[in-house]
């Protein structure tokens, strides 16, 4: 189970795990609510998320906290990058949140940008396992692309020169920051 109300992050976890044979089911097509995320970290909100689902089914539970930071921001939108794009209906903006990342951080000349991801793998007796993995690159405003969700069409990675919301699906598992944390989350599993 992936513990995530999420389309785009649901839909991403499912190719990650798609080779391995595994189908997935969100917390969000089960009816659980979503948890508070009070933590001021990633690892600690997808531990959040992830032990509220493994103890809500009785299933292990796979959850997912990421965001997208900028230097020049101080790191900002970061563990709050949702909270950027949020509207007072509650819905959600990231054309609006990506506008205001760039209108604040053009005045500084450092573009360097990162998304982070935590994954958390969580148990209903309430042990749990996490994983970060980064991302590095650059900022790029206006926003080139219409694939991925969120921040992706503002984040130029690293030697790239597309964005993740101009990259194929594949291209961008290959390299993202959910696949760094897949990654490592795999290397835990094979070592165990």
């Amino acid at each position: 189970m992936i513990a995530t109300h999420n389309e785009g992050k649901r839909r991403e976890v499912a190719e990650l795990l798609a080779p391995y044979g595994m189908d997935v089911v969100a917390a969000g097509a089960l009816g659980l609510p979503v948890p508070e995320e009070t933590e001021d970290s990633f690892l600690g909100n997808a531990r959040i998320k992830a032990l509220a689902a493994a103890r809500a089914t009785g299933l292990p539970a796979l959850a997912d906290d990421s965001g997208f930071s900028v230097a020049a921001l101080g790191g900002d939108p970061g563990v709050r990058t949702a909270d950027w794009a949020e509207l007072p209906d509650g819905g959600r903006d990231y054309a609006m949140a990506m506008a205001k990342v760039a209108a604040l951080a053009a005045r500084f000349p450092d573009r360097h940008a990162w998304f982070s991801c935590a994954l958390v793998l969580a148990w209903p007796d309430g042990h749990s396992e996490g994983f970060l993995g980064e991302a590095h690159g650059a900022w790029v405003h206006p926003p080139r692309g219409e694939r991925g969700f969120g921040y992706d069409p503002m984040f130029l990675p690293e030697g790239g020169s597309e964005t993740f919301g101009e990259m194929e699906p594949a291209a961008k598992h290959a390299i993202s920051h959910r696949a760094r944390a897949f990654a490592l989350l795999r290397e835990a599993c094979l070592t165990a």
